[in-house]
């Protein structure tokens, strides 16, 4: 099992965890070496092993509770391992591999905090889980929240994902819908005979290329909604009139929508073409939004420690989770979110220490 110093420079641990291969599913490996580290390097907190799940919390009476959590899992490994360091005129020190930003960086501040903080303000629930990069029935965050729902319990959640260093605020909500018309079939010699499924979609097509989305400010961040279409499928032959057709359509939308009042809207858009009765549309997948809560003093606190540097969140994370339970909840890590999951993923040295300090700050 690969041994791990928390005391290290966060930048070396950082290296030390990407170098730990833990493709979503295969995370064992690195549980072990994160459970062993804390049980061996902390003083001070309870740690529990759940499955790929590593949960680490103190209990000193301080009143109040700042929770930390990161995933542990990479997307596959795309001949990015082990890491390499270089350093240039153009980008500086940088540490390149699978992981170095979503999100090994910001599990390497949380550990390396764990063991080397003197003086907390808060108590401390530390929370590494397993599957965040797939679908979201394997979550491990939503098996703690399920089967350990006390670990849960705080006045703020950080989690990890890559910010660039600034704090970026709540998250939107998606869903997804399918929008279908079906027709009859005939050959296209005699198209008068049938009746044409993708001709029927035209009105959707014409909705979203007049759509108008909403900007909205919440708590300072300005979050823009968004509505796509994102696939489409019809069509037999190059010489049949199709029966069937569909496009699937997403909406990212502002964290102040539920999923009941995001989907009333969309509805609303496409209420034209739904009126004929030639279109239908199903829900596929649904996600809520997070409010970034910022005017909780808890949040404003870290506000405050990042100098005032926050915005909202674009796409959906695991801050929805913690909304959900009423935890204010922010984004906080090193690294480009643009640069995830790709083969030259790599995150700047200086942002991990950046990070490091603004967190030592605030926990103190």
């Amino acid at each position: 099992m690969p041994a791990l110093d928390l005391h290290a420079d966060p930048v070396e641990l950082t290296a030390a965890l990407v170098d730990i291969p833990s493709e979503s599913r295969d995370e064992s490996l690195i549980a072990d070496a994160v459970e062993a580290a804390l049980r061996t390097q902390t003083t001070g907190f309870e740690i529990v092993r759940q499955g790929n799940r590593v949960l680490a919390r103190t209990d000193r009476g301080l009143g109040s509770r700042v929770i930390l959590a990161g995933h542990l899992d990479t997307v596959p490994v795309a001949g990015n391992l082990p890491h390499r360091r270089t350093v240039d005129d153009a980008e500086g020190d940088v540490l390149h591999g699978c992981g170095t930003v979503d999100m090994k960086s910001g599990d390497a501040v949380f550990l390396h905090l764990a063991a080397t903080l003197e003086n907390p303000a808060h108590d401390l629930t530390l929370i590494f889980y397993d599957c965040e990069e797939i679908a979201a029935e394997f979550n491990g965050l939503g098996t703690i929240e399920r089967e350990l729902p006390q670990w849960l319990a705080g006045d703020v959640a950080i989690l990890g994902e890559p910010t660039a260093g600034q704090i970026e605020a709540g998250c939107q909500g998606t869903l997804r819908v399918r929008l279908s018309a079906t027709g009859t079939r005939a050959h296209s010699a005699r198209a008068w005979m049938g009746d044409n499924a993708i001709h029927k979609l035209g009105d959707v097509l014409t909705t979203l290329a007049d759509y108008r989305p909403r900007w909205v400010d919440i708590d300072g961040c300005e979050y823009r909604e968004g509505l796509s279409a994102v696939g489409i499928g019809g069509g037999v032959a190059g010489n049949v009139v199709p029966d069937a057709a569909f496009v699937d359509v997403n909406f990212r939308f502002a964290p102040d929508r539920s999923i009941e009042t995001a989907l009333e809207h969309v509805r609303a858009v496409f209420a034209g073409p739904l009126s004929t009765g030639a279109v239908t549309m199903e829900l596929t997948d649904s996600a809520s939004g997070a409010l970034p809560g910022l005017s909780h003093p808890a949040a404003a606190a870290l506000v405050a420690a990042a100098s005032g540097r926050f915005r909202a969140k674009y796409g959906w994370t695991d801050v929805s989770r913690f909304s959900a339970l009423g935890i204010p909840a922010v984004n906080l890590g090193p690294g480009d979110p643009s640069l995830a999951h790709r083969v030259d993923e790599r995150v700047p040295v200086a942002q991990i220490r950046e990070v490091t300090d603004l967190l030592r700050a605030y926990l103190s």
